[in-house]
């Protein structure tokens, strides 16, 4: 038997939520001194405390819990609940993260007003690139780093099988013609030589394609040093000096990972370096 303060510290509750339970008839003391009265638990007593507990945490009251208890919840429906609960809680906290970032970068937004930008704008021809890519529609930018995993692993399997090796770096390509969170038209992908394509059959293979990227006259471009959540900085600056130069974009969006593979970055606390591009041509206003 166990008194009640050392079946709080087993339990990991205080003496006063012991005592408001025991009110509530949800867990009675296993036996009371009738000349002290002085509460005693016994072990067997732990799992029903760890069952209150673990559906207090699912958000329900106290009466609800009772009822519940009262119907013998087993462990794998308790089990089952708590999985449910546990994914919403990881998704809440993935989408808090997300928002906490975007404040941030919003923060260094406003911080850069009125002052000379950092990021310097390049000019430059691209190149035509025989590219191994997947296309697909994000439905939110929460989504975007589930999406983007899957699609660099399936592009990395699909090259492993073919046994190619790519020749530039990882390359992702948004094609929506303004800025939007919902219905992201992404594509990503990786080029290869044409030789390697030649050999291969044109058609679509297991959501692959093998593509031509057409060579473009101008890029406006900035490299991005920094965390993935900065990246806003850069955008801006590229597509201010595109509005203050007399351009305007003639093409998709494009992000050249420089720092190497998505796949090996751990999280969104890690530097990276991007670089960011635009095919441009002479604003016609």
């Amino acid at each position: 038997m166990f008194k009640i303060g050392d079946f709080s510290k087993l339990g990991q509750v205080s003496v006063r939520t012991l005592r408001h339970y025991d009110e509530l008839d949800l867990l009675k003391p296993a036996k009371i001194d009738r000349f002290t009265d002085y509460r005693f638990y016994s072990i067997e007593q732990l799992p029903r405390l760890n069952r209150i507990l673990a559906l207090k945490d699912l958000g329900l009251s106290l009466e609800q819990i009772r009822h519940l208890l009262a119907e013998n919840v087993s462990a794998e429906q308790l089990h089952g609940m708590l999985m449910l609960k546990q994914a919403e809680i990881e998704q809440e906290v993935q989408e808090t993260q997300q928002r906490l970032l975007r404040v941030r970068a919003r923060l260094q937004q406003i911080e850069q007003e009125g002052r000379v930008s950092p990021y310097e704008v390049i000019l430059k021809p691209g190149l035509a690139q025989t590219l191994v890519s997947v296309h697909q529609c994000v439905g939110h930018v929460s989504e975007m780093k589930h999406y983007r995993h899957a699609m660099y692993r399936q592009i990395y399997d699909w090259l492993a099988l073919h046994q190619i090796v790519p020749n530039g770096p990882e390359l992702v390509m948004y094609h929506n013609k303004e800025y939007t969170e919902h219905a992201i038209n992404m594509e990503i992908a990786l080029s290869i030589e044409p030789a390697a394509a030649a050999a291969l059959a044109p058609a679509h293979d297991q959501g692959i394609s093998i593509t031509t990227l057409p060579a473009t006259p101008q890029l406006a471009t900035v490299l991005h040093h920094g965390f993935i959540w900065e990246v806003g900085l850069a955008i801006t600056a590229l597509f201010s000096w595109i509005g203050t130069h007399g351009y305007e974009a003639s093409g998709s969006y494009r992000e050249v990972h420089i720092f190497g593979s998505e796949l090996d970055t751990a999280n969104a606390h890690n530097p990276i370096v991007l670089e960011m591009q635009i095919p441009i041509e002479k604003s016609s206003n």
